[in-house]
């Protein structure tokens, strides 16, 4: 009976011991970056530190915390981060304060990315701001004197899976704001983009090369195109996004490469773009390819004077050189626009240029209501595309 009655204690002792090794077998492991000589006072460099909190985090088979605290932290030397070699089951980097580039331009010199991470699975990127002070190397640019260099991304993620970049910030980005580029399993939610709109080549995200990536809840404005698509990229879905200023979300541009993988499965949904120069927008190089953009939705979607707000374009070719007279050879097949409201800044609201070879297939125009500028009825114009009209159509349809 006394064995009896004791049983049930010496479990549960045996349950807490076990749950307390669990708990202590699996906590987190915080690198506060201070702790490595990093200084919030926007003047010290703290490349270094940054780059001992990552291996010292990378050495630890806990999941890690890298602490980035309160203040502004100066970082003038560009970064990579590479998972290469390390232990850890995820590291989040916490970031409560702000990351500063040098304004000078010339000092990340011909740098590609400013926070690079190559080759990484299960990061996260949680708050904080990160200002590339482009102001300089954009008033370079604008100047057309030359001589500048072509500016660094501000943070990229290269051959890496399972991504969360969560409630980030990202001010003047000399160049693109976030690249994705071969990765896999990338949600980023609750991301804001700023830069001017007279910015040259800022993107806000580009993806490329990439499969199930997620952008959620994000605000994005500057001066190229808020979200680009590039080749390769499979299973995307955007939902809630704010655009503008900014060129709008594009896929493309495609095709100046004559092999190219495809781009499918792409869902832009319940966004708003606002005085932007486009909407939606497909466009690719007219050279030969083999490149092909299908399976496309666009759906509930707000126009607020947007220039283009509906426009497929395969006669891109900037400058006309490496491509006068040719055609584009992209197919563009199975792509729909579901419920496309608001007003154009220009009369043609929706505008269908596709390739004389390979003409757009399966186009499809449901409930769009678009007018021009003052409540004035648009117009649409179609060049060698096939489709079909469902439901109010305004414009009236050219399909």
């Amino acid at each position: 009976m006394k064995i009896a009655k004791i049983l049930p204690l010496i479990i549960f002792i045996i349950f807490l011991n076990t749950q307390f090794f669990l708990a202590s077998s699996t906590q987190t492991q915080t690198h506060n970056i201070a702790s490595f000589g990093a200084r919030p006072d926007s003047q010290t460099d703290s490349s270094k530190a940054f780059l001992a909190a990552w291996n010292s985090a990378c050495a630890s088979p806990a999941q890690s915390t890298i602490m980035v605290p309160q203040g502004k932290f100066m970082v003038r030397t560009a970064i990579k981060f590479s998972g290469s070699g390390c232990r850890s089951s995820g590291i989040n980097f916490v970031i409560r304060g702000s990351i500063l580039a040098p304004s000078d331009f010339r000092v990340l010199g011909s740098s590609s990315t400013w926070f690079e991470f190559e080759s990484v699975d299960g990061v996260t990127i949680s708050g904080g701001v990160f200002d590339g002070q482009g102001m300089g190397l954009w008033t370079c640019k604008r100047s057309g004197k030359g001589g500048c260099p072509p500016g660094v991304t501000t943070l990229g993620f290269t051959n890496s899976m399972n991504i969360i970049i969560d409630g980030v910030t990202s001010l003047n980005s000399q160049l693109y704001h976030l690249v994705i580029n071969g990765c896999k399993n990338v949600k980023v939610q609750g991301v804001k983009v700023s830069a001017s709109g007279a910015s040259p080549n800022t993107d806000g995200i580009h993806v490329q090369l990439s499969t199930d990536v997620t952008i959620l809840s994000s605000n994005i404005g500057t001066g190229d195109d808020c979200i680009s698509i590039g080749a390769g990229t499979t299973n995307l879905w955007m939902e809630d996004i704010s655009c503008g200023p900014g060129h709008g979300i594009s896929i493309g541009s495609l095709g100046k490469e004559l092999k190219e993988p495809g781009v499918q499965n792409v869902t832009v949904k319940t966004a708003t773009f606002t005085n932007t120069e486009n909407g939606v927008r497909i466009k690719s190089w007219g050279r030969p390819s083999d490149g092909f953009v299908r399976n496309v939705l666009f759906q509930h979607l707000t126009m607020v004077n947007a220039q283009n707000p509906i426009i497929i374009d395969q006669k891109y070719c900037p400058d006309h050189k490496g491509c006068p007279g040719q055609v584009s050879g992209v197919r563009i097949t199975d792509v729909t626009y579901h419920d496309i409201q608001g007003s154009s800044a220009t009369p043609i609201a929706m505008n269908f240029d596709c390739s004389a070879e390979y003409h757009c297939a399966n186009i499809k125009l449901v409930d769009v209501q678009l007018t021009y500028s003052n409540r004035r009825p648009a117009s649409s114009s179609c060049t060698n595309v096939k489709g079909l009209a469902l439901g109010i159509v305004e414009p009236k349809s050219c399909l």
